[in-house]
């Protein structure tokens, strides 16, 4: 409950969050932004938060980097999910059988798995020529259903050697039916629990890339991009800095919260 209260107050302030800040996230105020030393204003009425370097209004960009943080995370976890999902019930469901299907998943997925999944998803980021948010979410998603294929592998086997399963097969069921129709229904929960903890994942690796400079390309706002960008004021100016950090930090904190939640929920020992 924790982690689900944190996770709606953040997608509450990065949807709403915008409506109630003075300036847009990309204007630049030189009036009411200047202090009278010429450096940006601290936190105040007309900027919650301060402003940064270019007297920006530090609140309304960290509420449009939320959205774009969020979608990012969510949609790339969603992509990963549906990889993951259809390779791991495919080679569980073959393991063992004359087809080679599993043995193939798997062993590329072994080779995938030997790549660091950071590293690869940089080379990626820096190998395109001008990132977007579709482009990161898809680089992401398509890099990291690995461990969601390995689990339901294994929830694939277990629940493919019960007694419903025989009985489908015996009553002349195919087996894309049986997959669709049985397995995967009963290996939602692990699914569920992986997916939403991957989110924090997700959250932690577009924020890493925007803080490289491989995310999405300035000016729109990011997580990553702020911390950077705020990093050499981090003494003079340390909100600068703490604003982004927060995000992200009650971002995954929230997002594991809920998926150690939802593995006890879905848990039918501890039921």
């Amino acid at each position: 409950m924790l982690g689900a209260g944190i996770i709606v107050a953040l997608v509450s302030f990065a949807a709403l969050g915008p409506l109630f800040a003075h300036h847009g996230p990309l204007q630049s105020d030189f009036v009411r932004g200047v202090s009278s030393t010429g450096a940006p204003v601290g936190p105040n009425a007309a900027f919650p938060l301060g402003a940064d370097r270019m007297f920006r209004d530090e609140f309304a960009r960290l509420a449009v980097a939320g959205r774009l943080s969020l979608f990012i995370a969510v949609a790339a976890t969603s992509i990963a999910s549906a990889l993951g999902a259809a390779v791991g019930v495919v080679a569980g469901w073959y393991e063992g059988s004359r087809v080679p299907v599993d043995g193939a998943l798997m062993r590329f997925a072994d080779v995938m798995l030997a790549f660091p999944f950071l590293m690869l998803v940089m080379a990626i980021g820096a190998a395109l020529d001008r990132t977007s948010a579709i482009t990161i979410l898809v680089t992401l998603g398509a890099t990291s259903w690995l461990g969601i294929a390995r689990v339901l592998r294994a929830k694939t086997m277990q629940v493919r050697a019960l007694e419903y399963i025989e009985a489908s097969r015996a009553l002349g069921q195919s087996a894309p039916r049986i997959m669709i129709r049985h397995v995967l229904p009963n290996v939602a929960g692990p699914l569920i629990v992986t997916a939403t903890v991957m989110v924090a994942q997700m959250i932690v690796a577009d924020s890493v890339l925007s803080y490289l400079g491989v995310g999405i390309a300035p000016p729109a706002p990011t997580w990553g991009r702020m911390l950077f960008e705020s990093q050499d004021d981090v003494l003079s100016s340390p909100w600068l800095f703490a604003a982004p950090a927060t995000a992200i930090l009650l971002a995954v904190w929230g997002f594991n919260m809920l998926g150690e939640g939802l593995r006890d929920a879905l848990d039918p020992r501890q039921t």
